[in-house]
């Protein structure tokens, strides 16, 4: 767990949030996912990985009142919280390694854009489901965004799992229930392509 923490902590250290390779200044996909749950603005919602993420700004300026934010790197979670400045108050802070996470309360939707496709060890990728399955409420859904197939097999000198719906359903297991995939190219600040998948799925 240091050795990870270290690693995404020294990420945020040595870059500028705006340039890292996962940085989009407009989380089009994740909103829509978002939007097409209806949950009401007051849902729980915590933002997996969300580290420097814009999202998170998005949400508070939609009007989501109940929000929260996990990353593993203090670094970015402290760009986030001084990019929102008087809003940070208002968000839940969890500087956390997620397979090591102790919800403190149920959430209704669970947001986790390229966190879970850097499990490379099927130990780590069991005890996120665990959480996973601690913190969603049922009913609540679960929106996940991983490298295809066929995509990209590193991403920030780390090696990476690809996933498409049926890999990733078999490492979920039967509790959640896939609702909509949807494809992403998303273009680094360094203008190279990635190619993502989201998955939308309701825990049963």
């Amino acid at each position: 767990m240091s050795d990870r923490k270290s690693h995404w902590d020294n990420i945020y250290k040595d870059k500028p949030a705006l340039e890292v390779s996962w940085y989009q200044s407009e989380p089009v996909l994740s909103l829509q996912l978002i939007h097409n749950t209806q949950l009401a603005s007051d849902a729980a919602i915590i933002d997996v990985g969300g580290g420097a993420s814009v999202l998170v700004d998005h949400l508070c300026n939609e009007g989501y009142s109940n929000v929260a934010v996990l990353d593993i790197s203090t670094n970015a979670l402290a760009c986030a919280k001084d990019r929102l400045g008087d809003k940070a108050g208002s968000v839940e802070w969890f500087d956390e390694d997620i397979t090591r996470f102790n919800p403190p309360h149920q959430f209704l939707l669970w947001h986790d854009r390229a966190v879970f496709h850097f499990l490379t060890e099927e130990a780590d990728r069991r005890s996120y489901v665990e959480v996973l399955k601690q913190a969603l409420a049922p009913n609540g859904h679960l929106i996940i965004a991983a490298f295809v197939i066929g995509g990209p097999t590193q991403c920030s000198g780390l090696d990476i799992v690809q996933y498409d719906a049926e890999k990733l359903q078999a490492e979920l297991g039967d509790a959640f229930e896939l609702i909509e995939e949807i494809s992403e190219l998303h273009i680094t600040p360094t203008n190279k392509e990635q190619k993502f998948d989201y998955f939308r799925f309701v825990r049963k």
